[in-house]
């Protein structure tokens, strides 16, 4: 993803005007994972912001998920923005779930999808091995339904985050804290509309993880894609779109009430 823009703190993607979709990558995942929501969204009344999460670049204490969420509160402030809809893939679906916990006040919507929070392997079970490739490749390959999406350059990203030790302790922590912060007690007191996009194959958070958000979040509606792994918006992106969309549209009464 070309263009992003680099102001103080934050470095961020940010296209079309009106109502502001934050969108949270997730721990292995980088902006471009969100091309087809980001070229789709602007052109139908949204301004789509991508911010950089600071997953690398924070102090080891500020490397979990609450301390992130209360970056994205910050970046929200420091946007101008009154109220927003947040979209989240695995980590980043954490996140958002934090951030809908910690300040509703900010919010109109929430959308995840392949998101940890209540399944504790999420995270811990996957992350990588230094100096294995095939290892690597084939964790790769079991994010997504057709392993051809798991593209060499993919493959690069997560093999250099597994050997630079720094980050590779980092991806620890954060798996740590994502099951340290299991959000099981907190989603029924969440009243945060809630879509649900999940992969009906997805190995890194099965379907009943994402059965399990449906049954504890409040006002949550819950869709499915099939031969779809763990980043349906990067797997069916026009599918996942349209499921967005519809459900941005179709709750708008909801969603928008004050």
């Amino acid at each position: 993803m070309e263009n992003l823009i680099q102001d103080g703190k934050y470095k961020y993607f940010e296209a079309g005007e009106g109502t502001p979709i934050i969108i949270l990558h997730g721990l292995m995942g980088g902006l471009s994972n969100f091309d087809g929501v980001a070229n789709y969204f602007p052109q139908h009344g949204y301004k789509v912001v991508i911010p950089e999460l600071p997953i690398y670049t924070q102090n080891i204490l500020k490397t979990n998920v609450k301390a992130f969420a209360k970056f994205v509160k910050d970046f929200i402030t420091y946007k101008k923005f009154d109220r927003v809809i947040l979209l989240g893939n695995s980590l980043g679906g954490h996140i958002a779930l934090y951030h809908a916990k910690m300040y509703p006040e900010k919010m109109i919507g929430l959308i995840i999808t392949g998101s940890s929070g209540l399944y504790e392997n999420a995270m811990g079970d996957s992350y990588p091995r230094r100096g294995d490739r095939d290892y690597i490749q084939k964790k790769a390959e079991d994010v997504f339904y057709d392993p051809k999406i798991a593209t060499p350059e993919i493959v690069e990203e997560v093999y250099a985050v597994a050997n630079d030790r720094i980050k590779l302790i980092k991806t620890l922590t954060i798996a740590k804290s994502a099951i340290r912060h299991n959000m099981a007690k907190d989603l029924p007191k969440m009243h945060v509309p809630t879509c649900i996009i999940w992969g009906r194959n997805d190995k890194v958070t099965p379907p009943e993880v994402a059965e399990e958000f449906h049954e504890l979040l409040p006002h949550s509606w819950l869709y499915w894609i099939d031969q779809c792994g763990h980043a349906a918006m990067m797997e069916h992106p026009d599918e996942f779109n349209r499921i967005m969309h519809e459900w941005l549209t179709e709750k708008a009464s909801l969603l928008f009430k004050e």
